[in-house]
């Protein structure tokens, strides 16, 4: 037992009896070890045969296999999708339904392979047609760059019976163009997909060693901001938005929706919002066919550019995608950014170009040689000498002796196998053997030899081309459909709807919107912030619900919006300890939510004599009024806020008095002591701010308005609040508004078919709504818009039968009167006019002849649009020919 024991290295505590008596030996497996390794091979599995593409060919297993299956059943036809999967599984059991998926999968991205049949569709997240009634075969592009035999490395499949490549010799950033998403065991990639024509254009800069920036692009188009895209890297980040229509001011139309959101799921979130009091529509209706179209229609009072905002920010409007792209590189999986996997991807596109064109060099080389052997062979009549020979050893023997005197002029030594293909020329052919036509053969092929050895010596610049015939060819109809824009962020409690009504009992020291027999307060959302100001001098700031309690003796509550500068609080306390009064002025812009702050000295019995919120920093005058029985020589005193400086909420304040305080009344409301509110506006996100973005609009105050003029050849006047929107694609001129100013324009009539000028001064001052201001017909279209003092112009226009070019400059004031603003105006020219302009003051500049690029010097045809000018920031000029505009 001893010698059994050592021989077999096994413990002697773990030798067990089979009851039989003879000592049988069972050796035992602790599940922790089976745990470990079985565990480790089931991830490595899903990881490289699953859930992760290949960087050399961007593929997974399962695409790699349908694409080879596809290949093997090519014959120009389309295939059945149940008999494509039936094919594909003869490499790996994979699922049916799996293949499947993956072929429906890869059909819809329409680039590899060419689909017949229902294929589903992924914006309205319709389902393909069962396989047995969809077919597909490859694309024209598959075939030009996914396939070659003598490239391909291959193994065996599963079962041993047939070949697979382990990856196609792909000559194409494929796993950029299709994108994938894959969740493996303990890691995930999703990479996002990109445009055809950039890669193309990305791979030529990466070949010319000049700088990349490539930025996904989705099948379902929308709205992008890529600033936080790193990439593609882990942890980066993109914002998808769909494009929202205002049709008018109760109806919007979604055109499209975000990449991985279906036009069910987009309706079922804006439903969810409105339900939960988020957003306030009517009724939402889908039109959609060919192309996307969700129909918004709003109440009546709904802003339609607030709702756009709310939509935005409660809905699947906008979405976020966090990108992390992870490759198969050597058997492991891989983090790397989308530039690197195009770069390397662009160097094994030149690999395997390399490696065809030395396949060609040596297939070219070989059919020259055989060509010259055959033609020394004929024309020397070799063949005769083979007559007598008895044995076959003789004949090849008598060849080579014939052929001796011609081997140096050959591109390499001949061999055995050499002269056995000779003896196999059948009589036929060497009886009518032509010369002329042999030699011929030759010329071309060396004429193809040296073609190819000089793309070899040039290797880079045929990868250039071979890019460039790539984009010439298959990139129609692949231009980008995402737009990059850069978002501005939207705060959800600004944008809210106010399905909520804030109530307060202040003795008892409860605040809610469930409190509905209590004093009530203000509109509000359910995700507001409310602040609380209390007569002990304590504040503090929580989110609303039904009912909460916040302190006794409340004095103020309200909304309170993060980092508002301009709400300032006037606020007048006596001290506990000492019994003088002080006042201060502070604002609250970042606070601990439900964490209570003292706005006293902090002594016990401090409490608050006056308090008054400001939402454009007011200052104010009150009358004091002191204990009659105090010793102040003076008992009623007014005290001015505005002569405070404004302080943090922990300073202490300035001595008011040091005599007991009656009461305090308010006696007068003071200017804003910030003053007007400064303006920018962002032509990028068509947003108003305070941070200095964009173009300077100026400080507002009061009721002051901002006129826009849009392209359509309508105004509007709007306030100053910050939630507006603007659509830049459509606007002219965007300025603060001076009701005295003249708006002088010229626009293209097209019921008249005629351009005309006109001057008027905006007389309507009904806000958020568009007034038309030329005429309301088919092709009418503004071309310039200005409200300077003097506005000049310069019009190009072609005069008498040989259509000669004039130039002139118009001095719009002494062109047409001030008229109101539906006249029609007068005309402009009367000659084909095919430009016009503004300059600045009569002066040389940027619309001036010699500050123009060479196209703009080009005499514009009848019927096309001439060349924009650049505009300044009071002035704007559209495309001549309403038609093309």
């Amino acid at each position: 037992m001893d010698d059994t024991l050592k021989n077999n290295n096994i413990p002697a505590e773990n030798i067990q009896s089979n009851g039989s008596g003879n000592g049988s030996i069972q050796q035992t497996t602790h599940v922790k070890g089976m745990y470990e390794n079985w565990f480790l091979d089931y991830a490595s599995y899903v990881i490289l045969e699953r859930a992760v593409p290949a960087l050399m060919d961007g593929l997974k297993p399962v695409q790699r296999r349908i694409l080879h299956a596809m290949k093997q059943m090519d014959d120009g036809r389309f295939n059945k999708v149940a008999n494509i999967i039936g094919h594909t599984m003869q490499y790996h059991p994979h699922g049916d339904a799996a293949i499947g998926d993956a072929i429906v999968n890869m059909g819809q991205k329409d680039l590899m392979i060419e689909t017949q049949g229902n294929w589903g569709d992924i914006r309205t997240g319709d389902q393909a047609a069962a396989p047995r009634y969809i077919e597909a075969r490859l694309s024209k592009f598959a075939l030009e760059v996914a396939f070659n035999a003598k490239t391909t490395e291959w193994q065996l499949s599963y079962d041993g019976r047939k070949k697979e490549p382990v990856h196609l010799p792909i000559k194409f950033p494929l796993v950029l163009a299709h994108g994938t998403e894959g969740i493996a065991v303990g890691l995930a990639t999703k990479i996002m997909p990109h445009n055809f024509i950039e890669l193309c254009d990305a791979s030529i800069a990466v070949l010319q060693k000049k700088p990349i920036n490539i930025l996904p692009d989705f099948s379902t188009g929308g709205l992008a901001d890529f600033s936080n895209y790193r990439q593609g890297q882990k942890g980066s980040r993109i914002r998808l938005r769909v494009k929202i229509d205002i049709v008018d001011k109760k109806t919007l139309i979604i055109r499209n929706v975000p990449y991985f959101v279906t036009t069910s799921g987009l309706i079922d979130s804006i439903i969810k919002a409105n339900d939960n009091g988020k957003i306030k529509i009517k009724r939402v209706t889908d039109n959609t066919a060919r192309d996307v179209e969700i129909v918004i229609d709003l109440p009546n009072g709904v802003s339609p550019q607030v709702t756009i905002d709310a939509l935005y920010a409660f809905t699947d409007c906008e979405i976020s995608i966090a990108p992390n792209t992870c490759v198969i590189v050597d058997e492991k999986p891989q983090f790397m950014t989308v530039d690197d996997i195009l770069r390397r991807s662009t160097d094994n596109t030149v690999r395997l170009l390399k490696w065809e064109l030395e396949l060609r060099l040596a297939e070219l080389s070989e059919k020259l040689f055989f060509a010259s052997l055959e033609k020394i062979f004929i024309e020397n009549r070799i063949y005769r000498h083979i007559e007598e020979c008895e044995t076959w050893e003789a004949i090849l023997q008598t060849i080579d002796q014939g052929l001796e005197p011609f081997k140096k002029q050959l591109l390499r030594e001949i061999t055995e196998e050499d002269i056995i293909r000779l003896t196999e020329i059948k009589i036929k052919r060497i009886s009518r053997y032509d010369s002329f036509k042999a030699d011929e053969l030759m010329r071309n092929l060396q004429e193809e030899i040296d073609q190819v050895q000089y793309n070899l010596q040039h290797l880079t610049d045929f990868a250039i081309r071979y890019f460039k015939r790539l984009k010439e060819q298959f990139g129609k109809g692949r231009e980008r459909r995402t737009e990059i824009r850069s978002f501005d962020t939207i705060e959800s409690s600004q944008v809210a709807v106010a399905n909520e009504k804030l109530y307060i009992n202040r003795k008892e020291g409860f605040i809610g919107y469930g409190m509905k027999k209590d004093e009530f307060v203000q509109e509000c959302s359910d995700i507001d912030d409310i602040i609380v100001f209390l007569r002990d001098g304590k504040f503090l700031v929580t989110r609303i619900s039904s009912k909460a309690f916040v302190g006794k003796n409340i004095i103020y509550a309200a909304v309170w919006t993060k980092n508002d500068e301009r709400m300032i609080y006037n606020m007048m306390y006596v001290d506990g300890d000492s019994g003088k009064t002080y006042a201060k002025r502070f604002a609250v812009t970042s606070i601990t939510r439900d964490k209570t702050y003292d706005l006293t000295k902090g002594n016990k019995n401090s409490r608050v004599l006056y308090f008054t919120a400001n939402p454009n920093s007011e200052s104010e005058v009150v009358t004091v009024y002191l204990n009659p029985a105090s010793r102040a020589r003076k008992k009623v005193f007014d005290f001015d806020f505005g002569s405070l400086d404004i302080k943090g909420r922990g300073s202490m304040g300035n001595t008011v008095t040091k005599y007991a305080v009656k009461k305090i009344t308010q006696k007068e409301i003071g200017r804003a002591t910030l003053g007007g509110l400064e303006l920018w506006f962002d032509d990028t996100t068509g947003r108003l701010n305070t941070e200095g973005r964009g173009q300077q609009l100026g400080t507002f105050d009061g009721d002051q308005l901002i006129l826009s003029i849009y392209k359509d050849g309508s105004y509007m006047l709007t306030d100053y609040d910050l939630n507006n929107r603007y659509d830049t694609t459509k606007l002219v001129l965007i300025e603060k508004f001076d009701g005295s100013r003249i708006v002088s324009a010229v626009y293209y009539d097209g019921q008249k078919k005629n351009f005309f000028v006109k001057r008027f001064q905006i007389e309507t001052l009904t806000l958020n709504k568009p007034f038309k201001f030329i005429t309301d017909t088919k092709d009418s279209a503004l071309i310039v818009a200005t409200t300077d003092d003097q506005p000049w112009i310069e019009v190009e226009y072609l005069k008498g039968r040989a259509k000669e070019k004039h130039t002139e400059r118009l001095d719009l004031t002494q062109r047409v009167d001030v008229k109101g603003w539906k006249a029609r105006g007068n005309r402009l020219s009367p000659y084909r006019v095919t430009y016009a302009g503004l300059i600045d003051n009569h002066s040389d500049s940027t619309g001036s002849e010699q500050n123009r690029s060479p196209d703009e010097n080009k005499q514009s045809e009848p019927d096309e649009p001439a060349p924009e000018k650049s505009n300044s920031t009071r002035q704007s000029h559209l495309f001549n020919d309403p038609k093309k505009s």
